[in-house]
């Protein structure tokens, strides 16, 4: 695997062991970054890890439940030990669990909030000093945080309530966010895609019925957005990609 735009990088892609997750982890190492690969689950993060070592790239697995801030800071230390800086974060993990206000148990707003919420601030917090640090010390003179969301933090639809409440909060933390660190050359962006085939690992509910066929991304399709956004040269900073498939009409 031949180093690109990305050597000399690391980056760390929560969810990775989810279809966009790890299609961003494998596209990222295609780029020359070494890749952290973060997600609870130890046996496939380290299939996801090993099949971008076959091809020749870098990448170590670091089992963690982000949910937990203790745990998310001890992610991205890890990362640093074994990979010894951080030029991007992805935060992928999420989880989208669909039905009405009325028939959703609490507890399934209670995961989403904790993982589309709540670990997503938690590796954040933890990431952005280091993040900082790579911007004024790398050769690219930027890092970047990119956070997937959703067409769901745009466009509310009946049985989404809860998720579209995590998305589009998404959507006003990444502003604010990308306002704070414009002087530190630390690029935030949100990555919006519409219905990808498969969904992401855990997503249930109407959303994984429409559109079906050809009108769905593939998460290789995100993975391409991602990379693109932070590939781009130092002066330009793409704050909001939204991409759906040629099909889906919401």
């Amino acid at each position: 695997m031949p180093d690109r735009s990305l050597a000399g990088s690391v980056a760390l892609v929560t969810g990775a062991s989810g279809c966009i997750g790890a299609a961003a982890a494998h596209r990222l190492a295609h780029e020359g970054a070494a890749v952290a690969l973060v997600a609870r689950g130890r046996d496939r993060l380290e299939h996801v890890a090993n099949d971008i070592l076959s091809l020749g790239g870098r990448a170590v697995a670091v089992p963690a439940d982000i949910t937990e801030p203790d745990r998310a800071d001890q992610a991205v230390q890890a990362t640093l030990d074994r990979l010894g800086r951080l030029d991007v974060l992805v935060n992928s993990a999420a989880v989208m669990l669909l039905d009405t206000a009325l028939h959703t148990p609490v507890k399934d707003w209670e995961r989403m909030i904790a993982l589309n919420v709540s670990a997503l601030l938690y590796i954040t917090h933890a990431a952005v000093p280091y993040l900082i640090d790579a911007a004024a010390t790398s050769p690219r003179q930027v890092a970047d945080l990119v956070n997937v969301s959703s067409t769901a933090g745009r466009v509310a639809r009946p049985a989404s309530s809860a998720y579209s409440l995590t998305r589009f909060g998404l959507a006003g933390f990444a502003e604010s966010l990308r306002q704070e660190l414009l002087t530190e050359r630390v690029r935030v962006s949100v990555v919006a895609p519409g219905a990808v085939d498969p969904e992401f690992e855990g997503h249930r509910g109407a959303a994984g019925r429409q559109p079906g066929g050809t009108g769905s991304l593939r998460p290789a399709d995100v993975a391409d957005a991602i990379a693109w956004i932070v590939t781009r040269e130092p002066r330009v900073a793409v704050n909001e990609l939204l991409i759906r498939g040629a099909e889906q009409t919401w």
